[in-house]
């Protein structure tokens, strides 16, 4: 295709249609931004981001994959006219002005969009996140006037905050307090009710639930607007590690003279880099560990945990940050391991403990985070490995003591694992409910919260996700379908991994009255 065009030239910034292989290894043209433009054996090559994809599929490209016929250059931009004879400032108009002064009205005071209703997952997430949409169970939420507001809500994804009640106005539709009891119902004729969810007053969405301001602390949201173009390409070819060799999806700060290798070499045990395998066979006969340093805190099987203070092992927990920013995009890379600690999940053969994934947490979190970055490793992915790192984090939360939840904003992989593991925890603590005397089983959003040790927020998002709350006749209602509880069982008979409190042995610590971690 690119023949058509030949005399024309691509620059950094063009966008056309590219071939690419989709997942049925179908030929597929969608469009892409140039990004980067090489020349190697006078041939050259072009860096490509496909629009609306994710990064990790951006590769190099050669030019008979481009459709010429489809070019649009980059738009220049307008040379804006000076205000008073100073450059780079626009003169002003009413309207501007007024624009400019509605831009700045605080959230809280604004006008409220149209009351929206929680909708349903799609297909392709419900499945994805073990969702699985008569009646069988119901469950009621008694609302309580009196009660304290949830502060926020999240839904799908996105963060919901609740303003207080207006004088003289009814809350009917926002979930009560999270103390609201919750009765189990039979119904012997479950079409007969007809289960409807008011749209919800006094509500507002926020643009999309991620922080105005980086935080200072942990390692949270890297600010996108920072992006150059070195970042976001990929900058390593191949990584080799142990048995495996991977394919990064998203740039690492690895030193620039170990960018241009074909190979990057890691040591499976240290994750110490090397630029060629004769380096690493010489390192390894160097290298004495067999297992990641720090103390090993849970084994059953061939899955073991080991506990790595960033601070007292800050080379291993460095290596380990620039191996996992290969595959991570939305959290940035820090240096300074020393406020973290890490929880590497490995598994052992005679060779050693091998690297499976890790997550890590800071060891004082103000806003209750168990985790802020989570990884399994690829060639360990969809094989129930990310819900047994998750499941860990809270069986460390219920030994803390506290409720937990992870560093937003999650990656879409993080958030599917995530909802899926949010929403078979809170199904199998529904289904387990017992009838107390004859009596219908009760429980609140608060017990549930204490006994998963997931925060009050995801559990309420959580049940909004699987479209579980309803509104009907004054009361909240929670609607276990068939369809729902027999996927449920189905899900957790392939979910053989499984976290066995009695084998983890950890005495938390209390960093808050260290002089220094």
């Amino acid at each position: 295709m690119a023949d058509n065009g030949s005399s024309v030239e691509i620059v950094e910034g063009c966008r056309l249609p590219v071939l690419r292989k989709n997942q049925e290894h179908e030929d597929e043209w969608p469009l892409a931004e140039i990004l980067s433009v090489k020349e190697v054996s006078s041939r050259k090559l072009f860096y490509v981001h496909y629009i609306d994809f994710n990064k990790r599929l951006d590769e190099w490209v050669t030019g008979d994959r481009l459709d010429m016929k489809k070019l649009q250059f980059p738009k220049k931009e307008a040379k804006t006219p000076t205000k008073n004879g100073l450059p780079g400032s626009r003169p002003s108009s009413p309207e501007r002005e007024v624009k400019r002064k509605v831009e700045t009205v605080p959230l809280a005071t604004q006008v409220p969009p149209a009351t929206p209703v929680p909708s349903l997952p799609s297909s392709a997430e419900a499945s994805q996140a073990s969702v699985f949409p008569a009646v069988r169970e119901t469950t009621t939420f008694k609302a309580r006037e009196d009660h304290e507001q949830i502060s926020s809500l999240t839904t799908n994804g996105t963060a919901r905050r609740l303003i207080p009640p207006q004088p003289g106005r009814k809350r009917k539709a926002n979930c009560g307090g999270t103390d609201e009891m919750i009765k189990v119902l039979q119904y012997n004729n479950p079409q007969s009710a007809s289960v409807f969810l008011p749209p919800p007053e006094d509500s507002q969405d926020s643009s999309d639930g991620i922080p105005t301001a980086p935080r200072m602390t942990g390692s949270l949201v890297s600010d996108r607007s920072h992006d150059d173009i070195v970042t976001r390409m990929k900058n390593i070819e191949c990584i080799e590690l142990g048995r495996h060799r991977l394919k990064p999806w998203y740039f690492s700060p690895y030193p620039q003279e170990l960018t241009a290798l074909p190979i990057l070499y890691l040591c499976e045990f240290c994750l110490k880099y090397l630029k060629s395998l004769k380096c690493l066979q010489r390192h390894l006969t160097k290298c004495n560990l067999r297992h990641p340093p720090g103390n090993e805190i849970y084994r059953k099987g061939t899955i073991s945990f080991f506990e790595i203070d960033g601070r007292k092992n800050k080379t291993y927990s460095q290596n380990l940050c620039l191996l996992a920013k290969c595959f991570l995009d939305h959290k940035t890379l820090y240096y300074d391991t020393d406020p973290f600690l890490f929880y590497v999940m490995t598994e052992y053969d005679s060779k050693g403990f091998h690297i499976v994934g890790y997550f890590s947490k800071e060891k004082e979190s103000t806003e209750d985070y168990n985790v802020a970055c989570i990884l399994t490793l690829p060639p360990y992915q969809r094989r129930g490995y990310g819900k047994l790192l998750i499941e860990f984090s809270y069986e460390l939360s219920k030994v803390e003591g506290k409720t937990g939840t992870p560093e937003k904003p999650l990656s879409d992989l993080g958030l599917l694992s995530y909802r899926s593991y949010w929403s078979q925890t809170i199904l199998e603590i529904l289904m387990d409910l017992k009838p107390d005397n004859g009596e219908r089983p009760q429980i609140t959003i608060n017990e549930i919260s204490e006994i998963t040790s997931v925060k009050k927020e995801d559990v309420i998002s959580t049940l909004q996700y699987l479209n579980l709350i309803n509104y009907y006749k004054g009361q909240y209602i929670l609607t276990l379908s068939e369809d729902i509880v027999e996927g449920h069982e189905r899900a957790m008979q392939k979910r053989h991994l499984r976290i066995d409190p009695k084998c983890l042995h950890f005495t938390p610590k209390d960093w808050s009255k260290r002089g220094k971690w």
